[in-house]
This record gives C-alpha cells, sequence and structure tokens, in this order.
C-alpha cells in the first residue's frame, strides 16, 4: 500500500480554516493523520501555517482539491 505525506502550506489560516475542514472531512477515510503547525511565541500568532496530512491508499483526488487552493508538496511511500 501506498502512503503519501502532503505538506499544505496555509497563508491567511484563520480565514482559510473552514475550506480547509470541509476537504478534509471529504477526505476523511483516505486521512489517517493530520498535523497542523504555525509559528507563535507567548506574545504572537502568525495567520500562517503548515499542514501535514499523512493519506492512505490513492491520494490523487485529495491532492488535486488541496493545490487549487493552496501550495502543497508531496512525499510518496511504498
Amino acid at each position: 500500500m501506498t502512503v503519501t505525506i502532503i505538506g499544505v502550506s496555509l497563508e491567511n489560516r484563520i480565514e482559510t480554516s473552514l475550506e480547509f475542514q470541509r476537504i478534509a472531512t471529504e477526505f476523511g477515510c483516505e486521512i489517517r493523520t493530520r498535523i497542523g503547525l504555525h509559528p507563535s511565541r507567548e506574545d504572537i500568532c502568525l495567520n500562517r501555517g503548515i499542514i501535514l496530512l499523512e493519506v492512505s491508499g490513492e491520494a490523487e483526488l485529495l491532492k488535486q482539491e488541496l493545490s487549487k487552493h493552496w501550495k502543497i508538496q508531496t512525499m510518496e511511500f511504498e
């Protein structure tokens, strides 16, 4: 089985998080792990971040949908 790691760069993450969540829910059965990272300090929380997705099986449709909205990078493992 192929495992794909997708990195999604979210700019304006506060404004785009609902659209990202909609897509993640649509592909929920294929997404095994989701990790969200965003730079922050005690005095500031930036409005950008990176989401890492571990996808099992066929990931092509998810990659296409995500790339319509955000910059993505992928890695595949067999």
